[in-house]
Formats: C-alpha cells, sequence, structure tokens
C-alpha cells in the first residue's frame, strides 16, 4: 500500500483533509490556519470527499493558490511544504502543515474580515478571542488527553445521556459562571473530549 493509499484510508479527521481543488485562497487559508493552530496534518490535494482519488489538472497552480492563502491570507503567516505523487496516472498534492509556535493564526476570509480557527475533529471551527487566549499560552504538542477535575466529568456524564449541551445549560447544570463554564468546554474541545458545533443559532457541544 502507498503512502497515499494509506493517509485516505484513515480517512479525513484531526490532522487529514481532503481537497478536490484549491478554489480560492481565503477558503483553504481556513484549513490551514486551523491545523497550523491545533496539532499539525496534511492537506491531500486531489481527493474528493469519500476519498476518491480525482487528481489535480495543474500541480503548479494548486501550488502557487496554497502558498498565497499561506502567506498573504494567513496572519502571522505559515510554510507549506508539499509532494507530488502519481496515483492511478493521476497527480496528487500531500500539503504538510506543522503546527505552529507562534499561534493563535487568524484567516482571511473577507476583506478585512480575520478569524481564527482550530481544528475540531474533521472541522475547522471558529474560535473566540477567549479561545485564542488559550492557544497563545499553549506550547506545541500539549493538546493531549488529560486528568479531567469534576465540573469537566459533569460535562461528559450529561452528555452520555443527553444529546447535546448549551453554554448556557452548562453554566445551570455546573452553577458556573458564563466566563469559567466557556473555558472548561473550549479546554474539552481543543483535547477532542467533546464536538463543538456552530452552525445553528446557539453554539452546542456534542460527544
Amino acid at each position: 500500500m502507498t503512502e497515499l493509499q494509506e493517509l485516505i484510508k484513515h480517512g479525513e479527521g484531526e490532522r487529514l483533509e481532503f481537497k478536490k481543488k484549491t478554489t480560492h485562497p481565503t477558503r483553504i487559508s481556513r484549513t490551514l490556519a486551523s491545523l497550523a493552530n491545533t496539532h499539525g496534518g496534511r492537506v491531500l490535494v486531489g481527493v474528493d470527499d469519500d476519498g476518491r482519488i480525482v487528481g489535480v489538472r495543474d500541480a503548479e497552480e494548486e501550488m502557487y493558490v496554497l502558498r498565497l492563502a499561506a502567506e498573504q491570507y494567513i496572519d502571522p503567516p505559515i510554510t507549506l511544504n508539499f509532494k507530488e505523487v502519481e496515483e492511478e496516472n493521476r497527480t496528487v498534492l500531500i500539503v504538510t502543515v506543522r503546527e505552529s509556535t507562534h499561534k493563535p493564526h487568524r484567516a482571511q476570509v473577507a476583506e478585512g474580515d480575520w478569524r481564527g480557527y482550530v481544528r475540531v475533529r474533521d472541522e475547522s471551527v471558529q474560535t473566540s478571542g477567549l479561545t485564542e487566549k488559550v492557544l497563545e499560552r499553549q506550547e506545541p504538542q500539549r493538546l493531549e488527553k488529560l486528568p479531567l477535575n469534576r465540573h469537566e466529568l459533569a460535562v461528559l456524564d450529561y452528555l452520555r445521556k443527553h444529546p447535546r449541551i448549551t453554554l448556557a445549560q452548562y453554566m445551570k447544570l455546573g452553577n458556573l459562571g458564563k466566563r469559567r463554564a466557556y473555558q472548561t468546554l473550549i479546554k474539552l474541545t481543543l483535547h477532542g473530549y467533546i464536538r463543538h458545533h456552530d452552525k445553528e443559532k446557539e453554539p452546542y457541544y456534542t460527544l
């Protein structure tokens, strides 16, 4: 089994993203920034969401867009490593992003609009100012599993019995202030215990 096949077999996750192609620097910059802000990882360009190898038409053009995203659409800029591989007569780019020592990185999503992202499971999740402060204090490779206190264990216990929990519900459950409750939920998210969802009006968390 080749290196590429081995990567695809594991599927998308915290350290791996599949991209059919890089359409615009603002779109890919979020993924790159989230990987640099978390554990680092790889982007496979020329592989679609279900793991099928589709290849890229022009590897040089793809690398140009990726470099542009890393250097001009991410602040502070990050460095990428590229590897071109041939598989099934198609070219796939393996783009490696190292975990950064200069967190947090923000991605430009629109003119004058810069936002931070972290990698949670297989998604790039937007950060808050508080999360960015957490990132600033963390050394690379520090987001490992860690012993949990009773407030943190209470979140996991609640989620084993209920499908989701919101910040307001957790504040009530733990009799905690907003800042303390939010810090706990973000800590659990960054360490991979729970998953953050912000697609609805009120963000919520699941196992």
